[in-house]
């Protein structure tokens, strides 16, 4: 019996930069698991729409798919959009719905990266303040998790991390960099808790102009790639969301 496809369901965005992140995250993930198809939807802005890849594939002949939010907390998009989406797919797919990716020790880890990239190595832990910086939700349990990954975070060595918002929900990116400075930090760096570029991660950046060190968002790194396998695992063998008619 073939293994589930994974479809990857991205939210979409008009900047061009958004898809292109995506498509090479999900080509890292197929290099880490050559035996496995890999499709990506889009639930706005961008094709295939997720609807049109699971019609797609049911003319294919396929019957099992597992779809995963590439999406780092459980807010509106998780909890509404993506399941409607989802039940409106040929009948003929068992569908089942990954978890989103947050929280996980490998977001951690990726961050580290980013982080390490940006010029940031452990020493510099104990001498600079840092932002974590989300899109932003009104979810309270989203912001719950990012307040947890700060937490976690500190737990790694850095002394002082505190989280930022680009909508939503407040502080911003700039208010917490001015705070971090006058708190008497040496170095205040930002650590966008993103996955691609876009309009809100956009605003990390222009909130980060008084900040040292600017990391890159997740992207492509191989811990998120990791990560998204681990939940197509966890999901494979969980009820479908949509059954065989």
């Amino acid at each position: 019996m073939p293994s589930p496809v994974l479809l990857v369901v991205a939210h979409g965005s008009r900047d061009p930069r958004h898809a292109a992140t995506v498509h090479a995250l999900v080509e890292r993930v197929r290099s880490l698991r050559p035996g496995l198809r890999v499709e990506t939807g889009f639930l706005d802005f961008n094709a295939p729409s997720v609807p049109r890849v699971l019609e797609r594939l049911a003319a294919e002949g396929v019957r099992d798919v597992v779809a995963l939010p590439l999406l780092l907390t459980r807010a509106f998009h998780a909890k509404a959009d993506i399941p409607a989406v989802l039940r409106t797919a040929p009948p003929v797919l068992r569908i089942h719905q990954a978890d989103v990716l947050g929280p996980s020790p490998l977001l951690l880890s990726a961050l580290e990266r980013r982080l390490h990239e940006a010029g940031l190595d452990a020493p510099h832990k104990r001498s600079t303040g840092l932002v974590l910086a989300s899109a932003g939700s009104t979810d309270p349990e989203a912001i719950a998790v990012i307040a947890n990954v700060a937490r976690e975070l500190r737990h790694t060595g850095w002394c002082a991390v505190r989280p930022a918002f680009a909508s939503a929900s407040l502080p911003r990116t700039e208010d917490v960099v001015r705070a971090l400075r006058e708190e008497g930090w040496a170095r205040v760096a930002v650590a966008p808790y993103v996955i691609a570029p876009g309009r809100l991660p956009d605003r990390i950046t222009a909130g980060a102009r008084e900040a040292d060190v600017l990391a890159d968002v997740l992207g492509p790194a191989p811990e998120l790639a990791r990560l998204l396998l681990e939940r197509y695992e966890e999901a494979r063998v969980g009820r479908p969301v949509a059954a065989t008619a």
